[in-house]
């Protein structure tokens, strides 16, 4: 078969001949999606990654070409010549790229045969995903995820081009690390050499990009893997990629500012949507507020009402005591649904106690006034307020989470977004930006008993906080930045701290000693005594931007080999065991080895 082309060129994409080629002779090679035999004529649709062409084979025309094409099936891999006419009237197929021509097949070869695939190979396939993923090398074959991998390919493309204009140098940073258990779990590789010793698997190469600043490098820009130990769900994997850039001499704004105009510039050029910049801002407080969450989807409004001051000591006793201890009570009217049944306001009080609520007390708004089992408890004037608050008339239907201040946002701002992916709210084509800044420097960790960076230890506070590290450091904010679209973070970043001092000062508020700052980042600590210059970057996830820009429901639908939500490989079987001489060379010993 090392002769299967012979002299064989192909001259064209199966899916880029058109109407402007008619008359011209044409090689095409790809995989025969069906075979259609009309009582003598055969039509064959042979598609390659560009598309689906019509091949028409007459016996007449060609009797041994057509002789040939009678034992192809589906999934042979062919090439043909031939010449591109236009199809017959009535035959036109408005819905293909190439359905106005066919190509009338003077010869034909058969490079290959398939066994028949263990799923139809269109983009209609209904089999469960572990069995595409097992086969995913045919899974990648069908339309749909040929044009994902092929968005995700122009995104890169424009990414880099648009870097390359502003002046960032694409460096490659260390792909085998030190461990820095801060945050997610890392990925640990034994080393051979240094007996008993571990590398990690960069999480971001967050220390490496700052020590290129600290190198004058200045711009500095990586489409780079990144790996998190962590738990799976619908938009995460165990291995990731990012766009990951850092720049120096820069503030908030002029980060915030490349950085819009670059996913400006890729939703343009990607699938020609005009996107405007500059983006809208929002602090964390007012998103908070607002939305419950620092993701706010902005594609619609069910926006969340704080009624603790108009509840405070009403007769309705859940109210009334999450206000006394501290709590709050918050509320979403969703305008016209008071035909909800019981069964979906059950449903409803389900998912909010998901996130912790322990309730969810709901009013369906009639001609009478309130009908809910909470009514009796209010006062009419109390009722009053609580329906001016919420703007709520008839056909309503107002929900209300009374809780902590976190519970009640995090319940009831997951419950909004559930709603307007429930109410068709929330549309695929509609696209939302909103910047999130001035979030919270550190947060309290009541489990471990000290604080924890909101970011990372590397962000910078703002310079009118400086003094609350020494005060109140809980109420410091940070000079980091998220870049929300359609309620998904898609990127974030921060200026960093460049002060060798604050850097140590951020180490103490953290509850790491000098001893192990020293350990774990000595290196970077020692980089900042030399001339460390104001920087500040940012990583956009290139995984879920895809996802969005392709509207897919799975991040796995736009990453050519993912892992399944156990973090495994159902194509290659990875993670899998290893042989003992292996272990013995890393000194590993395993506590249980699985039994044959």
């Amino acid at each position: 078969m090392n002769d299967a082309l012979g002299n064989w060129k192909r001259t064209h994409y199966c899916g880029d001949i058109s109407s402007a080629d008619i008359g011209n002779e044409v090689c095409l090679m790809g995989w025969v999606q069906r075979r259609r035999d009309h009582g003598g004529l055969i039509f064959i649709d042979l598609r390659d990654r560009e598309g689906i062409a019509q091949l028409a084979l007459d016996p007449d025309r060609d009797p041994e070409a057509h002789e040939k094409a009678d034992k192809v099936r589906n999934e042979y891999v062919v090439a043909v010549k031939g010449t591109i006419s236009p199809r017959p009237e009535g035959t036109v197929n408005p819905k293909m790229k190439t359905g106005e021509v066919e190509v009338e097949v003077s010869e034909l070869r058969i490079l290959n045969i398939s066994k028949t695939p263990p799923f139809m190979l269109d983009d209609h396939v209904d089999v469960a995903e572990n069995i595409r993923l097992k086969h995913r090398y045919l899974d990648l074959r069908r339309p749909a995820l040929q044009k994902n991998m092929i968005l995700r390919h122009k995104v890169t493309r424009t990414v880099r081009s648009y870097l390359d204009e502003q002046g960032f140098l694409e460096i490659e940073t260390p792909v085998l690390t030190k461990s820095t258990p801060e945050g997610a779990r890392d990925y640990l590789v034994p080393s051979r050499v240094n007996n008993g010793q571990f590398f990690a698997l960069p999480q971001s190469p967050q220390l490496f990009k700052q020590l290129l600043m600290v190198s004058g490098y200045d711009r500095y820009c990586q489409i780079v893997k990144c790996f998190r130990d962590e738990d799976l769900r619908a938009d995460r994997q165990p291995e990731f990629t990012q766009i990951d850039c850092e720049m120096s001499f820069v503030d908030t704004d002029d980060v915030m500012t490349i950085m819009e105009n670059m996913i400006a510039r890729v939703f343009k050029e990607a699938i020609g949507v005009d996107v405007v910049a500059p983006m809208a801002r929002m602090t964390y407080a007012e998103a908070m507020d607002r939305f419950g969450v620092d993701n706010p989807d902005l594609r619609f409004g069910l926006e969340l009402t704080e009624l603790s001051s108009i509840v405070d000591g009403c007769g309705f006793k859940v109210f009334a005591d999450a206000v006394k201890n501290g709590g709050m009570v918050k509320a979403i009217n969703a305008k016209g649904c008071a035909t909800f049944s019981r069964k979906d306001l059950d449903d409803l009080t389900d998912f909010v106690k998901i996130y912790g609520a322990k309730g969810l007390a709901w009013v369906k708004m009639t001609e009478d006034g309130w009908q809910s089992p909470i009514a009796k408890f209010f006062t009419p004037e109390e009722l009053e307020k609580i329906n001016q608050a919420l703007d709520a008339q008839v056909g309503d239907l107002l929900m209300f989470v009374a809780d902590s201040a976190t519970i009640t946002n995090e319940a009831l701002g997951r419950l909004r977004g559930h709603l307007g992916q429930k109410l068709g709210l929330a549309k695929k084509d509609d696209y939302q930006f909103v910047w999130i800044t001035d979030f919270p420097l550190l947060e309290w960790d009541g489990e471990a008993k000290r604080h924890v960076a909101v970011h990372h230890p590397f962000t910078a506070p703002r310079d009118e906080d400086f003094a609350l590290l020494d005060s109140d450091p809980g109420k410091a904010c940070a000079k980091a930045y998220d870049l929300v679209l359609n309620g998904s973070e898609i990127g974030g970043g921060s200026i960093r701290i460049h002060d060798q001092a604050i850097q140590s000062k951020m180490f103490e508020l953290l509850g790491i000693g000098e001893e192990e700052a020293q350990e774990k980042f000595g290196f970077l600590l020692d980089a900042l005594e030399y001339g460390a210059p104001p920087h500040g970057g940012l990583a956009f996830g290139l995984d879920r931007l895809v996802m969005i820009l392709t509207g897919s429901d799975s991040i796995r639908d736009v990453i050519a080999f993912p892992k399944t939500q156990k973090a495994t490989c159902l194509l290659s079987g990875a993670p899998g065991e290893v042989d003992d001489k292996q272990l013995q060379e890393l000194s590993i010993r395993l506590r249980t080895r699985k039994k044959e």
